[in-house]
């Protein structure tokens, strides 16, 4: 029996082959492929488009069925930082598209260093296509900037200011995906998981292990995995290098 990853992967696949036959079609008639529906009565979950041959597809417009996690504005995002405006200047406010737990497609926002923004987008449409899901991307400001509470809620986030010494966060150079389902566990200390009761297990769609290709893909762009922690295994963490 397919495993659900498994399955999901086969449903990214059709809907891949509906695309790309569907743009041939319309190519024919002389049409623009993957543009945004006019029609009001139109439930289709997105739409997606090639600005070249066999490039990554991502969604470009939302319908009513789209789910929007967040909506800020930048100003929004960062107000309450503390960071330093040669900080602020550095980082980049920009949609991202994923599943979610729910079986359905959402709209979120990432708020990163301008030097990952490229990448960022990219990890997103990865995992878009191998059906990973990402239960919420909500800038950390909805949670006072209290890492903790994003944790807890299985929020992925990348800025988050704070000691710029040891985490780079604090620069937007990093990003944390699904904190409850990639735990921090300690490797030598007897001390719980963080967040608190939350496990791993890698049979759950959106749990990282040693050879996911979510976490290859990390590796190609240049990220170092937080699973390499020298004191503890930070699964759900992915820094620039």
């Amino acid at each position: 029996m397919l495993n659900e990853i498994s399955l999901m992967k086969i449903i990214f696949s059709l809907l891949y082959i509906l695309l790309t036959l569907f743009a041939c079609t319309e190519n024919k008639k002389g049409k623009s492929p993957f543009t945004a529906s006019e029609n009001p009565a139109d439930t289709t979950i997105t739409h997606y488009r090639f600005s070249r041959p066999q490039e990554e597809f991502q969604p470009t417009s939302i319908n009513k069925d789209t789910i929007v996690d967040a909506d800020y504005s930048f100003e929004e995002a960062i107000s309450g930082t503390g960071a330093p405006r040669e900080i602020i200047d550095q980082l980049a406010l920009f949609e991202v598209f994923y599943l979610s737990t729910d079986g359905r497609i959402h709209r979120g926002q990432i708020l990163s260093n301008k030097i990952i923004a490229g990448d960022i987008r990219t990890i997103f449409r990865f995992m878009m296509e191998e059906g990973f899901v990402v239960e919420k991307a909500i800038p950390i400001v909805k949670y006072n900037w209290n890492d903790s509470l994003s944790m807890n809620d299985n929020n992925s986030y990348s800025f988050c200011y704070r000691n710029t010494s040891y985490s780079k966060h604090a620069t937007g150079m990093a990003i944390d995906i699904n904190p409850r389902f990639n735990p921090v566990r300690w490797k030598t200390e007897k001390r719980p998981n963080q967040p608190e009761r939350a496990v791993s297990d890698t049979t759950v769609n959106g749990t990282f292990h040693s050879d996911h290709p979510v976490v290859n893909k990390f590796r190609k762009l240049g990220f170092r995995w937080g699973h390499s922690f020298t004191k503890y295994y930070d699964d759900h963490h992915f820094e620039k290098r």
